[in-house]
């Protein structure tokens, strides 16, 4: 079975097939805030779309995080360290790469797997 959260008109927010939850790209709802604030407001629309699959950060695998600029990489973290339970850290990766809209700092994905 799968299920398809959060749809829009091109994408679902995140699918659950088997037991893993696939995050499709989130990025902030407010672009007009900085670098940690975009981050933070990620964060918190993964921690929603992983309640609504029955889930948590705490069952994250693996997280893909791209900036449109690498030397951000310091505000993201200081979002990132606030957030992340450090018992339960998932694999991560951080690369730089152009967004869509260019106010977007930052997009974040990743796979979890079910409680």
């Amino acid at each position: 079975m799968i299920l398809r959260l959060a749809e829009e008109e091109r994408l679902s927010g995140a699918v659950v097939h088997g037991n893993l939850v696939y995050l499709a790209g989130q990025v902030a709802d407010d672009a007009t805030l900085d670098t940690e604030g975009q981050t933070a407001d990620v964060l918190a629309q993964i921690d929603a779309l992983l309640a609504v699959a029955g889930t948590s950060k705490e069952n994250l695998l693996s997280v893909q995080i791209i900036l449109a600029d690498i030397r951000d990489a310091p505000a993201m973290n200081r979002a990132w360290d606030k957030w992340l339970d450090p018992a339960s850290k998932p694999a991560r990766m951080t690369i730089q790469a152009p967004l869509v809209n260019p106010a977007w700092r930052v997009e974040i994905t990743g796979i979890a797997a079910l409680s």
